[in-house]
């Protein structure tokens, strides 16, 4: 990491997996070296509200870099910038997200952190126990998980069927085998389910 960071100019960074974040403990992070206090009020967050975003923006957002500007109330390192960039990828099946901290006045390169980002990801591939589809997600096709996000969208079968290109008769099967999988008695269940669980 050090050298990921050396190659951006970053003086901060910390390594997230997104998609298994719980809001009661900090087993999200797979690596950081922010001060503690800053992982627990501003990364949680900031994790937190990417873990949020629907399937479609993850993916359209992924080895892009976003900058968000730190809240003045969070403890940042005297000479840092309080903006920050948030750089998601992918690793295996895993919804990871590099997030950098800067000093003051730095200029960055688009493409430098586009590649801090890939090489993430192909390094954090090497650690099959980091990169694993947690038990509860593993049940789950990712055809029946990309159902279970529309549904969450409030789509109807018929609009699931058109968005997705199947038929209507096949994202019914993939619901009635998501509910027997998670155990819920209605579609409300099965997205309330899948966002406890950081599935969706």
């Amino acid at each position: 990491m050090d050298l990921i960071c050396a190659y951006v100019s970053a003086r901060h960074y910390m390594i997230a997996r997104y998609d298994l974040h719980s809001d009661r403990n900090f087993d999200f992070v797979v690596t950081s070296d922010w001060p503690f206090d800053l992982v627990k009020t501003l990364g949680a967050s900031l994790v937190n509200a990417h873990a949020r975003n629907s399937e479609f923006r993850r993916c359209l957002a992924a080895f892009e870099p976003s900058f968000i500007e730190g809240d003045p109330s969070h403890p940042f390192p005297a000479g840092l910038s309080r903006r920050i960039c948030l750089l998601p990828y992918n690793s295996g099946e895993a919804r990871m997200v590099l997030l950098l901290l800067f000093e003051e006045g730095v200029f960055l390169s688009h493409d430098r952190l586009r590649d801090a980002a890939l090489a993430c990801a192909y390094h954090t591939a090497y650690f099959p126990d980091i990169t694993a589809r947690s038990g509860l997600v593993a049940d789950l096709t990712d055809r029946e998980i990309e159902c279970l996000s529309w549904i969450g969208e409030g789509k109807t079968s018929d609009e699931i069927a058109v968005i997705i290109g199947i038929s209507r008769n096949t994202v019914n099967n993939y619901i009635t085998s998501i509910m027997n999988k998670t155990g819920a008695k209605t579609r409300s269940e099965a997205v309330a389910f899948a966002v406890r669980n950081r599935i969706i």
